[in-house]
């Protein structure tokens, strides 16, 4: 099985230098590159996926929406989110009115209970963000509104997009900071000893690049990780529970190391 992990970009312009991509087969890490805009590595996923099915995307960005917030709008699957975002996505973005927030001026409005989704909830201790969050430390909105419509694209070239629809090849939701810990990601001596310490087999050209950034650092942990746990990535069923047929769900691995 091939499995690719995507630090993604919300940046308008200049996505390219901060969205990585790294590869794991038969559990050595063999490619980590940037320099491809969205629809770029998109278009790359799909030729991936043509020449061989069993291929596991994980994407850093959230699939969906709240699960009140998609009622209001009518929105009953995951294609309806993604559709509507990608006719509507940039408008929302540059108005930031409610439910979105994060720009100055704009206060979060919410309480916490329409705050975020279920998954976002059960990873409390992880702290992930809100989706509506589309500005400010640590804004994920930006990012997960500009990667929606590329689920819907990914889709229609048959790619199962879990927890929305099964099938190969397969499309996760990742968080990075569920799959490499407790990091201090944001010095180069913690990134750097994290990934000799926990991946000490990995080719060390690789790891090298792997700690010279943040984003490079995630995609590179995220696919190593994704890569111990290819029997369940392998196995994924629709999750149990109220809310991720809509919401989408967070992948995480169901046990350690």
């Amino acid at each position: 099985m091939r499995i690719v992990a995507v630090d993604w970009s919300g940046k308008l312009k200049g996505a390219a230098e901060s969205l990585w991509q790294a590869e794991v087969r038969d559990g050595k890490l063999t490619e980590l590159s940037n320099g491809l805009e969205r629809d770029e590595l998109i278009v790359k996923l799909i030729e991936l996926a043509n020449e061989g099915p069993r291929l596991v995307v994980g994407l850093d960005f959230a699939f969906s929406f709240p699960a009140w917030w998609c009622e209001e709008e009518g929105w009953s699957d995951g294609r309806d989110v993604w559709a509507a975002i990608g006719d509507r996505g940039e408008g929302l973005l540059d108005a930031c009115e409610d439910p979105f927030w994060g720009r100055s001026g704009k206060r979060n409005p919410h309480p916490k209970a329409r705050l975020y989704r279920r998954t976002e909830s059960d990873e409390k201790a992880a702290r992930p963000k809100s989706v509506f969050q589309i500005g400010g430390a640590g804004a994920v909105g930006t990012g997960s509104v500009r990667g929606m419509p590329h689920l819907l694209t990914l889709a229609k070239h048959g790619f199962g997009i879990w927890p929305f629809s099964e099938g190969w090849p397969r499309v996760v939701e990742i968080y990075p900071r569920l799959l490499s810990g407790p990091v201090k990601k944001g010095r180069w001596s913690a990134r750097h000893a994290h990934l000799f310490e926990r991946f000490p087999d990995q080719p060390r050209d690789l790891l090298e690049r792997a700690a010279g950034s943040e984003d490079a650092f995630d995609a590179t942990v995220s696919a190593l990780v994704m890569g111990e746990h290819e029997a369940e990535l392998q196995a994924l069923g629709r999750p149990a529970g109220p809310g991720y047929r809509i919401e989408g769900k967070i992948w995480r691995p169901e046990r350690s190391g």
